[in-house]
């Protein structure tokens, strides 16, 4: 299992936060999502392998992951 916090750009109210969270718990191996607006910050607790998916699947819902 692999904890990580992503960077999100373009996250400005809750339904942001639900949009992103949704996305990412679409993705395979993906166990846990927490998503905040006010921090940019996205948590993610999911199996090895699915960083670039969840990149993907953010960036699919109309938010950017800087690198």
């Amino acid at each position: 299992m692999n904890q990580y916090e992503l960077t999100v750009d373009g996250m400005s109210c809750t339904g942001c936060e639900e949009t992103v969270t949704t996305a990412v718990k679409r993705v395979e191996g993906v166990h846990r999502v927490t998503a905040d607006h006010e921090t940019g910050h996205v948590e993610i607790t999911a199996e090895e392998g699915t960083d670039d998916a969840v990149k993907r699947a953010i960036h699919d819902a109309g938010y950017d992951v800087p690198a």
